[in-house]
């Protein structure tokens, strides 16, 4: 199996990149559901954020209330940081135990793990290569604001909430230029599969 570790800025195109590979036969693991999925009615996590935020980030209907856990962790590092030592043990096991099934299936599996925050969180992850989509911050500006009808200035603020540029393209194996057209960000991921198919084989 290799690992193949995918990340990217808002707006950066990375979904496209992860479709794209999974078109191939790419398995693609999907940090975001994840984090969802280990937070859901029922689970250890979202009973330890309860105990540690307090009943009014439950929603009535048993679910976490994003926007008000977002309006207590936003701006208070401290707050975070607990929130993230419950749910990243969580997806972390969640994570592993799907890379070791698709490992399973097929020894040669290629798996993607599609994993916005890469370089922001700590990375426990033995990743083969690390594939960053990268278009610049005046291209997913405009993105987030024509595509997404995000203000401009929210846009701005989500970007900058990120890791820069500069710390993602230092951790990067293999760039992906995302910034031109859909055709030329396509070519560089056919070209990057069939560089992985020939390192399995």
């Amino acid at each position: 199996m290799q690992l193949i570790g995918l990340t990217g800025g808002i707006a950066s195109g990375k979904s496209t990149i992860a479709s794209r590979l999974a078109s191939h036969g790419a398995v693609v693991v999907d940090a975001d559901r994840i984090a969802r999925e280990v937070v859901e009615p029922g689970t250890p996590a979202l009973a330890e954020i309860a105990r540690r935020f307090g009943d009014s980030v439950i929603a009535a209907d048993g679910s976490l209330d994003r926007p008000a856990l977002g309006a207590i962790v936003f701006g208070d590092p401290a707050a975070l940081q607990d929130l993230n030592a419950i749910t990243h043990p969580a997806v972390l096991q969640a994570s592993t135990a799907r890379f070791r099934a698709a490992a399973e299936a097929d020894p040669d599996a290629i798996v993607v793990y599609d994993v916005p925050l890469l370089v922001e969180s700590a990375n426990e992850y033995p990743f083969d290569r690390i594939v960053v989509a990268h278009a610049d911050a005046a291209t997913r500006i405009h993105r987030l604001v024509t595509l997404r009808g995000m203000d401009e200035g929210e846009a701005e603020r989500r970007i900058r909430s990120q890791a820069s540029d500069d710390q993602r393209l230092a951790v990067a194996d293999v760039v992906i230029d995302t910034g031109g057209t859909l055709e030329h960000t396509l070519e560089q991921v056919d070209a990057l599969w069939e560089e992985l198919r020939g390192t399995a084989r």
